[in-house]
């Protein structure tokens, strides 16, 4: 079983096909400012995605090699704030520790970056039980300064750099909670399936896997080859595809982050 609906009407917000030119232009006259910015943005994004091809792992790893250069806390989300940072970091933990975490979790970070939510998550658990993936080793740099940075090398976390999301290197049933926030908002459909084909065999039974993906009641699309728009059908159909059950987390929906959460575990603890 799944639930995948939303018992109240779908926000406009939903609805925008931030790919379409008319968007664009409205856009732009709303937000001047922006402009110079964005097309600076395309300009550089379409330079790596001659650059890497087709391979969307190595371009968006360039992408954050570009980003965390200028900054590490704006390279994940953070805005060029650390108090920002901080707050989305703390937005993550709340949420999970409410919703099941506990100190004796193994947990696996997919898209860990540079721990902006995960220097509280390694505090909270036993040594050694939390393992953090990431494809950029630049922003595995910064994680290891964050480490240090919270005195928190006494809890052995793992901290690994990857070139996709087969998880091949990982035990079987091994992990209790599994989580990727922002991950899938930059990914196209065929990384995520990726993912969802392999995580189930990593994720121990009882054992939960969230992540937040960019919304859409509308038409599916994507900008600049880095901001992935779907709607929640079909994340959960792929999902069922490969042997998990979905659950939408509505109660993350009244925190201030524009993404949604999905909850995936295996049938029988569904």
């Amino acid at each position: 079983m799944h639930d995948q609906t939303h018992q109240t009407p779908p926000d406009p917000r939903l609805l925008k096909n931030r790919s379409r030119l008319g968007h664009k232009i409205r856009y732009a006259l709303t937000h001047p400012q922006r402009v110079v910015p964005h097309l600076r943005r395309a300009a550089r994004n379409a330079r790596l995605r001659l650059r890497h091809g087709g391979d969307h792992v190595a371009y968006y790893r360039a992408v954050m090699a570009s980003d965390t250069a200028r900054s590490p806390e704006a390279a994940v989300g953070g805005q060029p704030s650390h108090a920002r940072w901080l707050a989305l970091g703390q937005m993550q933990y709340d949420y999970l520790v409410e919703h099941g975490l506990r100190p004796e979790d193994r947990m696996l970070e997919i898209g860990c970056g540079n721990l902006r939510a995960g220097w509280r998550f390694i505090e909270h658990l036993e040594p050694g039980h939390y393992y953090g993936i990431d494809i950029s080793p630049d922003i595995l740099i910064e994680a290891k300064k964050t480490l240090v940075r919270y005195g928190l090398q006494r809890k052995m976390p793992y901290l690994t750099p990857v070139d996709n999301l087969k998880l091949d290197f990982l035990p079987d049933s091994w992990f209790t909670v599994v989580h990727a926030h922002s991950v899938f908002s930059h990914s196209p459909l065929e990384i995520i399936d990726e993912c969802l084909a392999h995580v189930g065999r990593v994720l121990a039974p009882g054992g939960f896997f969230d992540f937040t993906f960019d919304r859409t009641e509308g038409r599916e699309h994507q900008v600049l080859g880095e901001d992935f728009y779907y709607r929640t059908e079909t994340l959960v159909r792929l999902a069922e595809k490969h042997g998990l059950a979905a659950h939408f987390m509505d109660d993350w929906e009244r925190l201030p982050h524009g993404q949604s959460k999905l909850r995936l575990t295996h049938p029988a603890t569904a």
